[in-house]
């Protein structure tokens, strides 16, 4: 029996008001795919730790001739984050049914701490999992592995939603039950998933 839900960030709990390329093209114009693009390359490699981005954002602002500071296209693109009424409110009736409720989100350390400081998803949430915490990010089995290992409870008892089909199945792989579902979906196709695996809201 499922006992614990693990909510992805990004397209499952929350999303950016306008969409991370449409504001990134406020400062590069129709760049902006490929700007999004680089920047999320030398992005993974901070998920798992470390506090470079910065850096690494300033360094490809520069390669694209961008005047504005790391520090504005950051707060304009990576922390313009607003989390979703519908699904907050799903993590509220979870909770009241007596289910655990735990971010697993993979993110750098800048925007985990946004996460936790400035959203209240400490509050929101019983436990919540950050790559950069981690020490492993989605896909890899050790991310999945350390949660399990925190919440001291069986792999079949942990119900997964991510809007990633390859962090989905790799969830599947190591024994969690796992839903793949995407805002846009509507909540309920969540409320639809949720009910297959007897969670009833």
């Amino acid at each position: 029996m499922v006992g614990h839900v693990l909510l992805d960030a990004d397209g499952v709990l929350q999303r950016h008001p306008v969409g991370w390329v449409e504001a990134a093209a406020a400062y590069v114009g129709d760049d902006a795919a490929t700007f999004f693009s680089d920047v999320t390359a030398h992005e993974r490699d901070l998920l798992t730790g470390g506090d470079g981005f910065p850096a690494v954002l300033a360094a490809v602002l520069e390669k694209y001739g961008v005047a504005a500071s790391a520090d504005e296209v950051y707060r304009a693109v990576w922390l313009t984050i607003e989390p979703v009424a519908g699904t907050v409110a799903l993590v509220h009736r979870l909770r009241g049914l007596g289910l655990g409720v735990h971010l697993a989100t993979n993110q750098q350390t800048g925007r985990a701490a946004h996460m936790r400081a400035e959203l209240g998803y400490d509050d929101l949430f019983d436990e919540s999992f950050y790559s950069c915490e981690v020490g492993a990010a989605k896909p890899d089995p050790a991310f999945f592995g350390a949660a399990l290992d925190r919440l001291a409870v069986p792999a079949p008892n942990v119900l997964f939603v991510d809007d990633s089909a390859t962090n989905v199945t790799a969830a599947r792989e190591v024994g969690l039950a796992a839903e793949c579902w995407h805002l846009d979906e509507g909540l309920g196709v969540l409320t639809e998933r949720l009910a297959a695996h007897g969670v009833l809201v």
